[in-house]
């Protein structure tokens, strides 16, 4: 059976804040040797990695460990967004595959070179994938896994820590790498992947009738900003000031569909508008034919989006969970502070959770894995 452990500590010494945490974990699946273990740590700890890295694994022996450093941490039902913090993860999978990798990437001409991506992933159940955006780019490894295998569930983030090149530290087994990506494919486990954008619709949905590239002419045959300032002036005042606030553009990513839930749109940001063309700009390619509603984002809707992702798991039984939450969560966006880290742990009914604050958050709607901001992605494990 599925067991996952995850654990908190912040100690002020990397190595001990490690190996305190990872004791905590170790003890909370029974003493078994996890299958995979996830370390988390904060940018405090940063100068001290490896030796964090090798605290967890003398007090685990795990068969792979994966991690990174952070702005901040979670585990269980807390958030640690400054200050020292280790956060610790375990699984015991049995008979599940787990594939570790540190992939690489080379400019060229036209595109990136991506090298250290496994080859076998039709039977993937989770891409588990820790990036260090200043020396990979995410995007294309998105596209290819996107192209290779319709379908695969990759959930992670981007690990920033310092705010700056070369701060960075990525952990795969004992080694902790300076660049790239780390991550894994784990197969033969239960995992159910979840992404909550955080955004309340507004107006109607309408088909893209004239675009090129991101820019979109025209929404239902109308000029596309007359159809926004049409869409906010029929709101009620309280939404009216949140779309003063900032609009995102939700695309429908599957149009297969008699109608369209929260998880069939990709949020996506307005970057300008032109008043004599009516032309808007967002941040995605857009096509003809595809459709688009605008959104709103608060701490309300962002509470209300999380819940409701949350529910399609009812009358499942979980193991654990890991969390990638952004780093404009928090008590950036909300009143109280802790508010994904116990949501979550309330609405599975566990606290083996852990995960950090990233500067973007990777999973998966519809049918592709997208990267997000201001959201929310999980990867559930199931209890066999």
């Amino acid at each position: 059976m599925t067991r996952v452990a995850a654990a908190l500590s912040t100690a002020p010494g990397a190595p001990d804040a490690a190996s305190e945490a990872a004791r905590a974990a170790r003890e909370g699946l029974g003493g078994e040797t996890p299958d995979l273990t996830l370390l988390f740590l904060s940018a405090e700890h940063a100068d001290r990695a490896d030796e964090a890295v090798a605290a967890a694994i003398a007090e685990l022996e795990p068969a792979r460990l994966l991690g990174c450093v952070a702005q901040g941490v979670v585990a269980g039902a807390r958030e640690v967004e400054q200050g020292p913090g280790a956060a610790v993860w375990a699984a015991s999978l049995p008979g599940a595959r787990v594939e570790p990798f540190h992939a690489t990437a080379f400019e060229t001409d036209e595109t990136y070179e991506i090298h250290g991506v496994p080859d076998g992933l039709a039977d993937a159940a989770l891409v588990a994938l820790l990036v260090d955006p200043y020396t990979f780019p995410a995007a294309p490894l998105l596209a290819r896994l996107n192209a290779e295998r319709p379908g695969l569930p990759v959930v992670g983030g981007l690990a920033v820590a310092g705010g700056e090149p070369g701060s960075q530290a990525l952990f795969l087994d004992g080694e902790v790498h300076a660049e790239g990506a780390v991550g894994a494919v784990v197969a033969d486990v239960r995992v159910r992947p979840l992404v909550s954008q955080g955004c309340a619709p507004i107006g109607r949905d309408a088909v893209v009738t004239s675009a090129e590239g991101n820019v979109v002419y025209e929404l239902a045959g109308q000029p596309a900003l007359e159809r926004l300032k049409d869409d906010i002036a029929a709101l009620p005042p309280q939404q009216q000031a949140l779309a003063a606030r900032g609009l995102l553009a939700g695309l429908v990513i599957d149009e297969n569909r008699p109608t369209y839930d929260r998880g069939d749109y990709l949020m996506r940001g307005l970057l300008g508008a032109d008043e004599e063309s009516g032309a808007l700009a967002i941040g995605e390619p857009v096509r003809v034919g595809q459709t688009l509603r605008f959104h709103v984002r608060d701490a309300e809707s962002a509470d209300r989006d999380l819940r409701e992702a949350l529910t399609g798991l009812a009358g499942e039984r979980v193991a654990g969970a890991l969390l990638f939450t952004c780093n404009g969560r928090g008590t950036n966006m909300f009143a109280e502070p802790h508010h994904d880290a116990c949501l979550v742990s309330e609405v599975l009914g566990t606290d083996a959770l852990a995960g950090f604050f990233c500067g973007g958050e990777i999973g998966p709607v519809g049918s592709r894995a997208f990267l997000h901001g201001f959201t929310a992605t999980l990867a559930v494990f199931l209890a066999d």
